[in-house]
């Protein structure tokens, strides 16, 4: 059973959520951050930049104490304000023909110990480490882990009786993105929200690996230290947004090479003919319209690949996977690529950016050759959670992406 439960969060006064809330802070160039920096007193970058003040590029635990300190100041000029009881917190982010929602609450280190929480990412114990020092430092976290569940009526019916009461908040951003966001305080809505959890056997982790293992890097340590500890305290949660698996959209990242590893371009299609049927497209754009098919362009020109199933093996769910299918029939046996985490021969986009992305970068001259996969669905990453296996770095590019300051928890 999966353990929720709902919490105090630190969260914006109503008149400034537009203003503090931001977009995770590695999403925002130098130029725009300098802008926003200067120009917006409330914005939470003021709190995850704080060296901005003084002109200064700290790291490390300098400047998470700094972190802290600007938290602090921003509670002291009642910026944020936070719930005198534990609620749940229902939010909204539409744009375009896209609506997604799900539950802020708290969910429990131990499930994602034991495996009810599942993960289809490994994780590096530096950026552990490193994140879980953060944590400790600061003493809150402001960006929930994203976990989808099964697809739950009461849950949907709860959603849908929200959308005729007025939201806490209800604001759009420069990016065009409208948010809503309204508090659970009736007791019998919050009971609904814990027991329709508590049925589920497994929740997944959608997006934050790294959130939920530094999440549980920093309760092992406070478990040490605290002679009392009961595993009630706040350190044994996290924050996460739980939102239901068919509001889930998985989109892929584009693959882009730097070199063709010493082979001309025939000598490499000769060698893709090995696993691949082969379509040259010319100037025609494709996308890849199911699995196992590809894009690729190479000097100039798109081709279509589609995988040879009858000399590719698929023996599990990983080997389904078509960032792995690419993996082990071109990046590490043609393409060199042999270890995708360390390489520096290979570089990521979201395929949502741009849809002339693969002319584009290849024609810039930074890479010789990019690929363009179909995106992962919702089973196919359950799959490889349940089977306890990971999937290559930048298999999904999952949407909601969430705001940063809109609740905080503090451990």
């Amino acid at each position: 059973m999966a353990v929720v439960r709902p919490f105090r969060a630190v969260r914006p006064v109503r008149d400034k959520a537009a203003l503090l809330t931001t977009r995770s802070f590695e999403l925002y160039g130098d130029t725009e951050l300098e802008a926003i920096l200067k120009y917006n007193p409330f914005s939470f970058l003021h709190i995850l930049k704080p060296g901005y003040r003084y002109q200064l590029n700290l790291k490390g635990t300098q400047r998470f104490k700094l972190i802290r300190n600007r938290y602090l100041e921003f509670k002291e000029n009642n910026f944020f304000i936070q719930d005198a009881k534990p609620v749940y917190y229902l939010h909204q982010k539409s744009f375009g023909s896209c609506t997604y929602w799900g539950f802020i609450a708290t969910s429990s280190v131990t499930d994602y110990q034991n495996g009810i929480i599942r993960k289809h990412e490994a994780t590096l114990k530096d950026r552990e480490a490193l994140f879980g020092k953060y944590l400790e430092v600061t003493g809150f976290n402001a960006e929930p882990v994203l976990l989808t569940y099964p697809d739950n009526k009461k849950l949907t019916a709860l959603y849908n009786k929200f959308q005729n009461k007025r939201p806490e908040y209800e604001f759009t951003t420069n990016k065009k993105r409208t948010h809503l966001f309204w508090v659970i305080d009736n007791a019998e809505d919050i009971n609904t929200i814990s027991t329709e959890f508590s049925k589920m056997n497994a929740v997944y982790i959608a997006d934050g690996h790294h959130r939920s293992a530094s999440s549980s890097y920093l309760a092992n340590i406070k478990k040490k230290i605290n002679t009392e500890h009961t595993g009630t305290e706040n350190y044994n949660f996290f924050m996460s947004y739980l939102i239901a698996e068919s509001n889930l959209n998985i989109s892929s990242f584009n693959r882009f090479v730097k070199t063709l590893n010493g082979l001309s371009k025939d000598k490499f299609l000769i060698e893709l003919d090995a696993s691949f049927r082969i379509q040259k497209l010319e100037n025609k754009q494709y996308r890849p319209s199911k699995k196992h098919h590809f894009s690729m362009y190479l000097e100039g020109d798109y081709y279509a690949l589609y995988l040879r199933k009858s000399v590719y093996k698929i023996d599990n769910a990983l080997a389904d996977l078509d960032a792995q299918v690419l993996f082990t029939t071109v990046l590490k046996p043609i393409l060199g690529i042999n270890d995708l985490s360390n390489s520096d021969k290979i570089n990521y986009k979201p395929n949502i950016l741009h849809e002339s992305q693969l002319k584009n970068q290849v024609d810039s001259g930074k890479y010789a050759v990019g690929f363009g996969l179909y995106p992962a669905s919702v089973a196919q990453l359950k799959s490889i959670a349940d089977a306890n296996l990971t999937m290559p770095p930048k298999s999904t590019y999952i949407e909601p992406k969430l705001r940063s300051g809109l609740t905080i928890y503090e451990f």
